[in-house]
C-alpha cells in the first residue's frame, strides 16, 4: 500500500504539471484530493490494519496529501500569473502619439495673454513679481491706506477664510499686496508686474466673475512723476495694441493712490471711430492708476520725501476678451475644447 502511494503521489504531480488552465486543475484537484479520490479510498482501508502498519500507511497518506497540495498550489499561481498577463495585454491601451504634434493641447487664452502682457513689461525694463492668494487683511487693506473703517472697504466685495481671528485672513482682492511684499524686501529702485489670480463675491454674469485676473505694476525711485506714469502706459499700449491704439488718463479716486487716474484707450475694434462696443465714445476703460500714497510708502518704511512712483492695474482677462472680440468672460471660464480651440 505504502508502494502504491509512492506511486500516487508520482501520477498526481505529473497530472498537475499537466493542467493548461486554472478549471483543468480545479477538476484535477476535487479528482485527487475529494471524497472520493484515490487517498479518500487508502483512508477508509486504515481500520482494517494492524496498528504499526496503520501508523505508517496513515503518515504517508499524510505526506501524499501535501505533496499534492503543494504541487496545486504552485501550479495555481503559475496558471494566475498567466492569465493576469494575458488580461493585461488584452487590456492595453496604446498611449502613444499617433503623429508628431497631433492632438497636443496648448496654453489657455488668459495664460496665453498673461504671458504676453509679462514679456511686453520685461521689454520696457520690469521684472515680475508673485504673491500668495491668501492674504492677510494687513496687506490687502491697511497697508495700502483702506483702514478697517475706511468707506473704500465697500469697493471690493472680500471673500474671507476661516483662519486666525474674525476677518483678518482672506483671499486676495487685488494683486496690490504683492506690491507691498515687493518693497518690503526690496530697496528702491523698484520697477516690477505683479500678475495674478483674485477673487471677490461677485456674481457671474457677462462682464464679472468671482475668480479672475489683475496684473499690476509698481515703480518706486527716485523723481518719479506723473508724467513718467503716463509715458509708461503710453508706451505699453503701443507696445501691446499696436501703434494705432493710444492711452488716456481721466481722474479718478483710489485710496492707495494720489493723484488716481482711470486709463482708458481708443477702442481696439474701431480705433476710435466710435462703435456699439465703445458706446460711440471711441474709447475703453482698461484700469486705474496713479502715483503711490505716501501713507503707502510710510507702511513699508520708505521716506515719501525721498522716494516716489506710480501705480497701475488691470484684468488679464478683459484684455483677452479685447483681443480676440470674444463679448463674455464666462467663455473664458467653462472650457468647452471647442472655443478654447479657436485661440
Amino acid at each position: 500500500m505504502i508502494d502504491d502511494l509512492h506511486d500516487l503521489a508520482s501520477a498526481a504531480t505529473a497530472r498537475i504539471e499537466a493542467a493548461s488552465s486554472l478549471d483543468d486543475l480545479r477538476a484535477l484537484e476535487a479528482d485527487l484530493l475529494g471524497k472520493k479520490g484515490r487517498l479518500a479510498e487508502v483512508k477508509k482501508q486504515l481500520g482494517g490494519l494492524e496498528p504499526d502498519e496503520r501508523r505508517a500507511v496513515g503518515q504517508q497518506v499524510n505526506d501524499v496529501r501535501t505533496t499534492i497540495e503543494t504541487a496545486v498550489g504552485a501550479k495555481r499561481a503559475e496558471l494566475e500569473g498567466e492569465a493576469r498577463r494575458a488580461r493585461l495585454e488584452a487590456e492595453r491601451l496604446d498611449l502613444t502619439e499617433l503623429g508628431p504634434f497631433r492632438g497636443r493641447g496648448h496654453l489657455h487664452l488668459v495664460t496665453q495673454t498673461q504671458e504676453r502682457l509679462e514679456d511686453v513689461f520685461v521689454g520696457l525694463g520690469f521684472t515680475v513679481s508673485e504673491g500668495p492668494e491668501v492674504e492677510t487683511d494687513w496687506y490687502n487693506f491697511e497697508a495700502l491706506n483702506i483702514p478697517p473703517s475706511h468707506p473704500a472697504r465697500g469697493m471690493w466685495d472680500t471673500l474671507y477664510v476661516d483662519a486666525g481671528a474674525p476677518q483678518t485672513v482672506l483671499l486676495r482682492t487685488h494683486t496690490s499686496p504683492v506690491q507691498i511684499r515687493v518693497m518690503q524686501r526690496q530697496e528702491p529702485p523698484i520697477y516690477s508686474v505683479m500678475p495674478g489670480r483674485v477673487y471677490r463675491r461677485d456674481t457671474a454674469d457677462a462682464s464679472h466673475m468671482p475668480v479672475f485676473h489683475q496684473i499690476e505694476g509698481l515703480v518706486v525711485d527716485r523723481g518719479i512723476s506723473f508724467a513718467d506714469l503716463a509715458g509708461t502706459l503710453e508706451a505699453f499700449t503701443s507696445a501691446y495694441f499696436g501703434g494705432s491704439i493710444h492711452s488716456r488718463l481721466r481722474p479718478s479716486y483710489f485710496p492707495f493712490t494720489e493723484p488716481s487716474a482711470e486709463y482708458d484707450i481708443n477702442c481696439v475694434f474701431c480705433e476710435g471711430r466710435g462703435c456699439r462696443t465703445c458706446g460711440q465714445t471711441g474709447w475703453l476703460e482698461l484700469g486705474g492708476c496713479g502715483m503711490v500714497h505716501p501713507n503707502v510708502l510710510a507702511a513699508v518704511g520708505l521716506d515719501s520725501e525721498t522716494w516716489s512712483g506710480f501705480a497701475f492695474g488691470f484684468g488679464i482677462d478683459r484684455l483677452a476678451l479685447m483681443r480676440h472680440g470674444v463679448d463674455d468672460i464666462r467663455e473664458l471660464f467653462t472650457n468647452d475644447v471647442r472655443f478654447l480651440s479657436e485661440f
